[in-house]
């Protein structure tokens, strides 16, 4: 069913964006059709991001956050037939529902704050903007994420909150491996309305860190509310 379901979805987002340019290649060499399409696909995907910015942003960040569970997965050692599919729709929701539209106010009220509040608008305002992103919005999406997804296993309070602890400080050692570089780009060389699709592009290596840090989190709880109950048992 996983290879059935994944072998789908792959092949209709292949037809789609080789087909953006259908019934206007008529007469047009393999180059030209080798050149248009990728620009077309953008054009097509900045008019959908110009008309409804949230929601594009919001359906970018689910595929990326279910390519990155999916990828995790297999990192951990599952096959395609093992794939936990509940696990993936968890990280689907939380890129949907969560990191996308939460991202699009961030990187809108950071752009706000340095330009017009600081007024800092010379070249090397990106260095403070990384160490804003470092110190507030990481680590608040960070333990965000760990939050959603304990809701939607409906894990008790205090279960979600041991792993928001366990998790937050090599969560941050991680991202220090990976973020301040992407994020060089991202405050100093990329336009506000696509610091997010550069972003996520980066997420899919980040969302594998973090759904397999969430995954052996939630096997630890797990582990020490069975010992717990085998305690009171006794």
């Amino acid at each position: 069913i996983n290879a059935l379901f994944l072998i789908t979805v792959s092949a209709a987002i292949l037809i789609k964006l080789t087909t953006v340019d259908q019934g206007l290649t008529r007469g047009w060499t393999a180059s030209e059709i080798t050149l248009r399409i990728p620009m077309d696909n953008w054009g097509s995907y900045y008019h959908v991001l110009t008309q409804s910015p949230i929601q594009t942003k919001a359906v970018t960040s689910a595929t990326v956050y279910t390519i990155g569970d999916i990828i995790a997965q297999k990192t951990e050692g599952s096959s395609i037939g093992q794939l936990d599919r509940m696990r993936i729709l968890r990280s689907l929701l939380a890129g949907l529902l969560g990191h996308g539209p939460l991202s699009h106010y961030w990187y809108d009220i950071s752009e706000r704050f340095f330009n017009d509040t600081l007024h800092w608008t010379a070249w090397w305002s990106f260095f403070p903007k990384v160490v804003l992103d470092q110190t507030t919005w990481g680590p608040f999406w960070n333990n965000t994420y760990i939050l959603f997804l304990g809701i939607l296993k409906q894990q008790p309070w205090d279960t979600i909150w041991s792993d928001i602890k366990r998790t937050t400080v090599p969560l941050i050692v991680s991202g220090l491996k990976l973020w301040p570089l992407a994020h060089c780009v991202t405050y100093g060389l990329v336009p506000l309305e696509n610091r997010l699709l550069w972003v996520d592009m980066v997420e899919i290596v980040w969302v594998s860190i973090l759904a397999t840090q969430a995954a052996s989190t939630a096997a630890v709880g797990e582990q020490q509310q069975q010992q717990q109950q085998q305690s009171d048992t006794i």
